[in-house]
């Protein structure tokens, strides 16, 4: 090789990168990605220490994939790169049968795991009501069938059972088998980690007899037609996987809000709310859709049953498409996040005249969640 030609391609080589920063710097900076559902790394600030620790470096090379001219094209490019490879798995998303994605769940940690159940067995053992638990199985047991053959994944069921056993004094509830019976049917997200509508109506459709609730006060909530609000619905495991050639999914409701009233806790005072926040559709995470997202409290009232039971549910996300059927069986409903809220569980149940307590999680928010200890309090 020349020197002549071994200057030129050092000449390119280096132009190419200065083209490249120059474009990282004159394209508009973005403080988050709604395709990735995430905020981005905004140019950090410069000191002495910064520099000399290493962080400034660390946050600058940061700064420059995520403010990447075209990151969004790029991402979805490198997913499908990875699945014309042979590979079945993007960002612990797996591609899965019939456009599915569904995110991979790790063995969780023994030690997180055995504290979390022991909160629940003392909120159990300590509270006057009767406290149910309950965990929703993911996409990844009961759609097992749709997975890449030999996708390493968590024993849920193994998880489930050790649940049960170790929560003795708490009521457990059987979900699994209730979506289980229904795998064949829309009762998850294909994009997002969520059951979705249909699925939550089975499930409290099983809570509702397991708890021993009146009938709901919408007669026909569990054998009406639900109302397609969205049919561009692209979750979590979408944003998260880079995946971009799979159909969206569709948002239904089933509930009427007729009567019902909600008292929203956004930031840590109350504020007049609503079961469905059409406004969310127009987002890119539209889940929202239900009662306007994650908040430290939410109590729902049922105007139609202003006698009926009160019902207290530790809940997740999940919960929040729940919550407008559930209501339909109580007088209020009580949604207490524990992320946000760190306030004693047993203290409000006593406080606000609780008749029942049901933890409901997802197995996999369960298995790592670190503020269970709330429950013990």
């Amino acid at each position: 090789m020349s020197k002549q030609y071994s200057r030129f391609i050092t000449i390119l080589f280096c132009a190419v990168l200065g083209v490249f920063f120059l474009a990282v710097l004159l394209t508009p900076k973005r403080d988050f990605s709604p395709a990735e559902n995430r905020y981005l790394q905004t140019f950090p600030k410069f000191s002495a220490d910064s520099l000399l620790s290493g962080k400034f470096m660390s946050q600058f090379e940061t700064f420059i994939t995520d403010q990447f001219p075209g990151r969004d094209g790029w991402v979805g490019a490198k997913a499908s790169m990875e699945r014309m490879s042979g590979k079945k798995e993007n960002n612990g998303v797996y591609f899965c049968a019939q456009d599915t994605l569904i995110a991979r769940l790790d063995e969780p940690d023994e030690e997180r795991l055995s504290a979390n159940l022991g909160y629940v067995q003392t909120l159990a053992e300590k509270a006057e009501i009767p406290v149910y638990f309950s965990l929703i199985p993911g996409a990844g047991h009961v759609w097992a069938d749709r997975l890449p053959a030999n996708a390493p994944s968590a024993d849920q069921s193994a998880l489930l059972i050790r649940a049960q056993q170790d929560t003795p004094a708490a009521r457990w509830i059987d979900l699994e088998r209730v979506l289980i019976a229904h795998r064949d049917e829309d009762i998850f997200y294909r994009t997002d980690h969520h059951w979705t509508s249909l699925g939550a109506r089975y499930a409290c459709q099983a809570l509702v007899d397991a708890m021993g609730l009146p009938a709901p006060t919408d007669k026909a909530l569990f054998t009406k037609e639900g109302e397609v609000v969205s049919d561009s619905f692209y979750g979590t495991n979408w944003s998260t996987s880079g995946v971009r050639w799979v159909s969206p999914d569709s948002i239904v409701r089933y509930a009427d809000d007729a009567g019902v009233t909600v008292e929203s806790y956004p930031n840590g005072t109350a504020e007049q709310g609503a079961l469905y926040h059409p406004e969310k559709l127009e987002e890119k995470n539209k889940y929202p859709y239900f009662l306007g997202g994650n908040q430290p409290l939410c109590i729902l009232r049922n105007e139609n049953r202003p006698n009926g039971p009160k019902v207290l549910i530790v809940r997740d996300s999940y919960s929040d498409t729940l919550a407008p059927m559930l209501i339909q069986s109580c007088g209020e409903l009580h949604l207490f996040d524990v992320r946000y809220n760190l306030n004693s569980v047993a203290q409000y149940a006593a406080e606000h005249g609780i008749d029942a307590v049901l933890v409901l999680y997802s197995t996999a928010n369960f298995v790592s969640e670190n503020n269970m200890f709330v429950l013990g309090r």
